[in-house]
């Protein structure tokens, strides 16, 4: 295994990683260029301005250095114990693997492979040679692969493992680069049979001749450095043959770790042979697979991708050429095109195949959603989604005490995190990861620290990605020490790393230093947020501090000042600020509910080799700039309550206005010449505020008030709470409870409490005339 070097000069150590080796290392360096190990440097540093050495920009649209290719060959049984569904789903399994394929200068073959029964006849059908999978070797590659068919009895129908094995060697070996991993998978759903093949002798010994010459195929597999992943489904098949296959290749993985060892797969269920493949290719290609949901067309089946991950495929076997899908991103936007996203780029493939992929550059973390439609007749199919990627990872290690005396014991805190430096959350993303450190320094050999992160003393909280251990500093060590991390995993490779980089402290440091971070650990793009460093000089001498924030993205973060200087005997605190880069600056990374920002916060002494004074980790949440309704509710809030209030406080007015101004629930007393009352009348809400009305049988022993528009009498409501009578050709009159008004005959108009006493009689009829209208006269008359 590869020991890729990632430390303070990111271009040095991509320098060492290319350097030529023997040819047994260089395929281990190959492979951890597909990402397969990401390991931290245990180097010492290089100084201050190699620390800062810039990395080679990549071309776009390309993944990471840490990501490189494969060669790959798909042999496929096409014999005749084959059924025809089992032949189609070895078609849309080889298509599966080329299409899951992240990296485009990747190659693969693909051909069938029977026997030779016959003359004439050839064990190996090649349908499709070496392709780069680019874009357009994608789309060739699904409809090469629909040549794979089952062996009619003249073309050779038995099992030619031997020559299988040996087409691949071929394929494999032959003129690529040794540096580039090389994997055959063989699908298969049975096991040797080279019987009615005359090339492997008399028929009585074929069986041990086909035994003998897969030995051989199996050591010249191994001797080209080619893994074998055979892959097996069906009622018939040889566990030990696929197993023999296995072991036989190429041992050495893209990581040393169990799950990256060659294994036989088998599938007893042929409709599951997509998943294991899938399994196995993410496994000899060291890719994270993430499965995603299975549905019938119409339906939406989402899939997660990893914040870890730098570039993958979204897989969808369809199971029906017909399927469309259409795929939507996070936020719902949906993939149309290359440039869908000014962050990512995509490309499909195998559109209008059975089975096709979306490739993502830098694809946007999240639940992303495939939405499958077919036509009419065309949903019975079961059609599944899956993501194979591959990803990077970054990691923040500190020293405590930053500067341990030689003979002390220090604490060594390896914080993981993306490649942005932030923080991870989802566990899933580091299963079968390993991380181990190194303490390494001037006058002692390095000395190996275990790390855990299981919880228990000395650290903090298990299965948070930050992993901690103990170490002695040697009684030795005279001057610089270095502490550094090693990271295994499969899948993940090493973006950038800074190792603790200190020197020994006296046994009585002259100059040191403290920091805290005032309040609470959130913040807006573009806030400052407040620290404050306590500083002693006990030296003769002044000494220059400077003041960083480190492991994380440039323009995230930044502090100020950049530099302290303390006279001689000083000692004072001083004010700092940690101000969070703009929105743009995180992009997409901010999302809808923040991130997690992480790194640490150190101070090194300039006039004393760089002594670290301060290396404090960091973690501050950064949440999305308040909308304006988030920041100004709280006014909004003011101002509407202040134009209900206002409203309220009109429509009681009016409220007012009207009862004060409309006759209806005045009530009117008909009294006799004594003064006693003989009838009463409630007056409705009449016409312009005034309530028309006649008394009806006058003279007779039952007279009464009865309403009429246009009648001798006509009331308003008074502003005084009274009312005035109008009678015509009379000048108006006060009415009150206290003092009726004489109308004719010996009967006068009293008014009564004023109260509503019953519900307003209906408005009148469309029939009746108002008061100052028709032969009546106008109310000037009346005055």
């Amino acid at each position: 295994m590869h020991h890729l070097s990632l430390g303070p000069s990111r271009r040095r150590a991509t320098a060492a990683a290319t350097r030529p080796r023997q040819p047994r290392h260089r395929l281990g360096r190959a492979a951890a260029v597909v990402a397969a190990a990401a390991l931290l440097t245990t180097g010492l540093p290089a100084g201050p301005a190699a620390a800062d050495d810039p990395a080679p920009a990549a071309a776009p649209g390309t993944p990471p250095a840490s990501i490189g290719p494969v060669n790959y060959a798909v042999a496929v049984d096409e014999s005749g114990s084959l059924k025809p569904a089992d032949l189609e789903r070895e078609r849309a399994a080889a298509v599966r693997i080329a299409l899951g394929e992240v990296h485009p200068a990747s190659t693969v073959g693909v051909f069938g492979f029977a026997s030779a029964d016959n003359a004439g006849q050839h064990p190996v059908d090649e349908v499709c040679p070496p392709t780069v999978l680019d874009a357009a070797g994608r789309d060739r590659i699904g409809t090469c692969i629909a040549k794979l068919h089952s062996r009619a009895p003249d073309e050779g129908q038995g099992t030619d493992f031997p020559n299988a094995v040996l087409q691949g060697v071929g394929r494999l070996g032959d003129g690529t680069d040794p540096a580039v991993p090389r994997v055959l998978f063989v699908l298969t759903d049975g096991k040797l049979d080279v019987s009615d093949s005359p090339a492997y002798g008399d028929p009585a010994h074929r069986a041990a001749a086909g035994e003998e010459a897969l030995t051989r195929a199996l050591a010249a597999a191994k001797a080209a450095n080619i893994q074998i992943w055979p892959l097996g489904f069906g009622a018939e098949i040889d566990r030990a043959a696929l197993d023999r296959m296995a072991a036989g290749g190429f041992q050495e993985g893209c990581v040393s770790l169990p799950g990256a060892r060659p294994r036989a797969s088998v599938v007893q269920d042929s409709g599951a042979v997509g998943t294991a493949l899938e399994a196995a290719f993410a496994a000899a290609h060291c890719l994270r697979a993430e499965p995603g949901k299975t549905g019938r067309p119409p339906a939406d089946l989402p899939v997660r991708i990893s914040p870890l991950a730098t570039v993958g495929s979204i897989v969808v076997d369809k199971g029906d050429p017909q399927v469309t899908a259409t795929y939507f991103d996070p936020s719902g936007k949906q993939i149309t095109g290359p440039q869908s996203d000014p962050d990512s780029t995509f490309e499909f493939s195998g559109r209008g195949q059975s089975v096709e992929s979306l490739r993502i550059t830098d694809p946007v973390p999240g639940d992303w959603r495939v939405h499958l439609d077919a036509p009419e007749g065309h949903r019975d199919q079961l059609a599944s989604v899956s993501v194979l990627w591959r990803g990077a990872l970054n990691s923040s290690i500190t020293l405590t005490p930053p500067s341990p005396r030689a003979g002390e014991k220090a604490v060594v805190t390896l914080k993981l995190q993306t490649r942005k430096g932030l923080a991870i959350t989802d566990q899933q993303d580091l299963k079968d990861l390993g991380v181990t450190a190194v303490l390494a320094g001037e006058g002692f050999p390095s000395v190996p620290v275990p790390l855990a992160d299981d919880g228990a003393a000395p650290d903090a909280k298990g299965g948070d990605a930050t992993f901690t251990g103990t170490v002695t500093v040697p009684a030795g060590a005279t001057g610089r020490i270095t502490a550094s991390g090693t990271l295994t995993a499969s899948g993940l490779a090493a973006d950038e790393n800074r190792p603790a980089a200190s020197v020994v402290s006296p046994a009585v440091p002259l100059v040191t230093a403290s920091f805290s971070l005032d309040g609470g650990a959130g913040a807006h793009p573009g806030d400052g947020v407040g620290g404050t460093l306590t500083l002693r000089n006990d030296d003769a001498v002044p000494h220059t501090l400077r003041p960083a924030v480190t492991d994380l993205a440039a323009g995230l973060l930044t502090v100020s000042p950049g530099s302290v200087t303390l006279a001689p005997k000083e000692s004072r605190t001083v004010d700092v600020t940690l101000t969070v880069g703009s929105a743009k600056a995180f992009g997409r990374l901010l999302g809808d509910d923040g991130v997690t920002v992480g790194g640490k916060v150190t101070v090194v002494d300039t006039s004393d080799r760089d002594r670290v004074l301060v290396d404090s980790p960091l973690s501050l949440t950064v949440t999305p700039p308040p909308t304006f309704l988030e920041q100004w509710w709280w006014a909004l809030a003011l101002a509407g309550a202040v134009v209900v209030l206002a409203v309220l406080g009109l429509l009681v007015r009016r409220r007012i206005t009207r009862d004060r101004s409309t006759p209806a629930g005045l009530e009117l007393l008909l009294l006799d010449d004594s003064g006693r009352e003989i009838g009463k009348h409630t007056a409705s809400a009449g016409s312009r505020g005034w309530y028309e009305f006649e008394v009806s049988g006058v003279g007779g022993p039952h007279p009464r008030i009865v309403r009429r528009p246009g009648g001798t009498y006509r009331v308003q409501r008074s502003q005084d709470g009274g009312a005035v009578l109008e009678i015509r050709r009379r000048s108006p009159s006060r009415l009150s409870a206290d003092t009726p008004v004489p109308l004719a005959d010996g009967l006068s108009l009293g008014l009564g409490a004023g109260r509503r006493t019953g519900p307003t009689p209906p408005p009148p009829r469309s029939d009746e005339r108002p008061f100052a209208t028709g032969p009546s006269t106008p109310s000037s008359d009346y005055l």
